[in-house]
């Protein structure tokens, strides 16, 4: 297992347990570059109206298409460890 990818799972292990929950807009970063670093570019089609949380989920998502997998990973160690 490469040293990013333990450090990237390290990380995800470490979100579960942040000190204090984070904002809306932050929680939505963490799970965009989560499903970019492990999925790539966001598929299938945009949630209807009536799932706002799918909704947002999934244009935060889709606001890193083109994101490398490593590059994701990164910046979500980078913004796990700002939050603890």
């Amino acid at each position: 297992m490469s040293d990013l990818r333990a450090q990237f799972e390290a990380a995800a292990k470490a979100a579960q347990s942040l000190p204090k929950r984070p904002d809306n807009a932050t929680l939505l970063e963490l799970y965009a570059l989560y499903k970019q670093a492990t999925s790539g570019d966001a598929g299938g089609s945009r949630p209807g109206f009536t799932d706002p949380v799918g909704r947002a989920k999934y244009d935060a998502w889709a606001k890193l298409k083109g994101t490398q997998a490593d590059k994701a990973m990164h910046d979500y160690i980078a913004l796990v460890g700002r939050l603890k």
